[in-house]
């Protein structure tokens, strides 16, 4: 049964989304994502500039956190170019076809960038290496840039596009066999207060109303740690 307009649901705009195109599918997974994306990018590279290189303790915290945020960032992308623009392109019109594959040659192009940055981490997390701070600062920077085009990219086109082929029905069979198959209770516990963090209240109620009732009780449960562990990690950044 086809959806009208009065039954589309209301999406959300957060800090530095560049769309939410309108129609039958909720994006706020999605869009609450690409929130913790550009914010860690943000934050991460900050710090990197102003961290000294010799304080071990946040270089560590530094490297955990940038492995959280590339973990979560891989499954995304791992299950977007497995399932989504696939099934896209099964259904979108010919005048879509080059923004649905430019989506998967843009998550190749981020790959390497990323690669990199874990190499940089790794490295100050063991070693006080003005070089390798340089370097990371430098990376990070065209991480964020380059994350940062193709997040506006997905978010004015081709979310454009899955609000035109696809219904709610159609996505929530995607997010159960592509972007929750792999969640383990462990990343569970690492994603959600990591996903969380920052958001407005009205928008983190929004979710968990919508969500497994476990999810918010892993929030309440691990969100005063994750807040301990952040300010220790970036502690440096004004």
């Amino acid at each position: 049964m086809s959806t009208t307009h009065h039954d589309w649901p209301t999406q959300i705009m957060l800090a530095g989304q560049a769309a939410a195109p309108e129609g039958p599918v909720d994006m706020t997974m999605m869009y609450v994502m690409h929130h913790a994306f550009r914010r860690d990018l943000s934050m991460l590279t900050e710090a990197t500039r102003a961290t000294p290189v010799d304080d071990r303790t946040a270089w560590r915290l530094l490297a955990q956190r940038w492995a959280v945020f590339h973990e979560a960032l891989h499954g995304h992308h791992t299950g977007e170019d497995a399932a989504l623009w696939p099934l896209l392109l099964e259904r979108a019109e010919a005048s879509d076809r080059q923004t649905l594959l430019d989506m998967e040659a843009e998550h190749a192009e981020v790959d390497p960038l990323l690669e990199a940055c874990s190499q940089g981490f790794a490295r100050l997390a063991g070693h006080a290496d003005d070089d390798a701070r340089a370097a990371l600062a430098v990376r990070l920077a065209a991480t964020r840039e380059c994350l940062a085009r193709h997040l506006r990219h997905e978010e004015t086109e081709a979310i454009a596009i899955i609000q035109r082929v696809l219904t709610q029905a159609d996505w929530d069979r995607l997010e159960e066999e592509e972007f929750k198959d792999d969640l383990t209770f462990a990343k569970i516990v690492r994603v959600v207060p990591w996903a969380a963090s920052d958001l407005p209240r009205e928008v983190l109620d929004g979710v968990f109303a919508t969500s497994e009732p476990g999810f918010k009780v892993i929030w309440l449960l691990t969100r005063r740690r994750f807040a301990r562990r952040q300010a220790r990690a970036f502690r440096h950044v004004a």
